[in-house]
């Protein structure tokens, strides 16, 4: 199967709109979760511009593992309450952070990223993981970029059995 993704046009809120689309296009019908995480890491790192590193890591029940990505080699393990993705799997809160020096406890994976956005991952109560998203530039993501991410984040959830 080829898959092609459409330029996105419009607004911010519409190319996510537009990206999110495409992603349950792109994961329908296929119920794993490493298959449908490299894929959307994928769609997204190609579809939005001055992105450094895009994935998933999972949760094993102890911690964070990282998953399917795109972008150079991360951290392969993330204690919950740690860094950003610790904290957005802890409290349950996206965490959209303009400046990641600023963050107290950021573990730095890449030197490069400025700027960064996790989605906790819940289906219901259960911990599936954090979706990460990674800029070099600072004050990269605003909320039309929460709402999107989270969205498409939500498109994942929704391939889980």
């Amino acid at each position: 199967m080829s898959f092609t993704t459409a330029a996105l046009e419009g607004t911010k809120a519409e190319q996510y709109a537009q990206l999110v689309d495409q992603a349950r296009g792109l994961m329908h019908g296929e119920p794993d979760r490493t298959a449908n995480a490299a894929n959307l890491s994928s769609l997204v790192f190609h579809a939005l511009p001055d992105l450094n590193w895009v994935g998933f890591y999972f949760f094993d029940g102890k911690e964070l593992v990282v998953g399917p990505f795109q972008g150079l080699p991360a951290c392969v393990r993330i204690a919950i309450g740690k860094g950003v993705c610790g904290t957005a799997a802890a409290t349950r809160q996206t965490q959209l952070v303009p400046d990641v020096e600023a963050f107290p406890g950021h573990i730095a994976c890449d030197s490069a990223s400025r700027s960064e956005v996790v989605v906790p991952l819940f289906k219901g109560e259960t911990l599936v993981g954090v979706f990460d998203i990674d800029s070099p530039v600072l004050n990269r993501f605003d909320a039309d970029d929460q709402r999107g991410l989270e969205a498409l984040a939500q498109a994942f959830l929704d391939t889980l059995a």
